[in-house]
């Protein structure tokens, strides 16, 4: 039986306590889990860095 491959890998992170109280705060402001906060964290400084392209906008020409 093939186990289908996953697109998201684990790994993992050592944080001070301090650090991860803010991250723990930010998320819950925004509505998202812990995970999904540092997930957004790290695409957003990639994509501001240039080192992750930016998804490009399509436009829907439905009429």
């Amino acid at each position: 039986m093939n186990k289908k491959e996953s697109s998201t890998k684990s790994f993992v992170l050592r944080v001070d306590a301090e650090t991860m109280e803010a991250i723990e705060k930010w998320a819950a402001d925004e509505f998202r889990s812990t995970n999904g906060q540092l997930q957004w964290i790290i695409v957003e400084a990639l994509k501001k860095s240039g080192r992750m392209k930016k998804p490009k906008e399509t436009t829907d020409k439905r009429p």
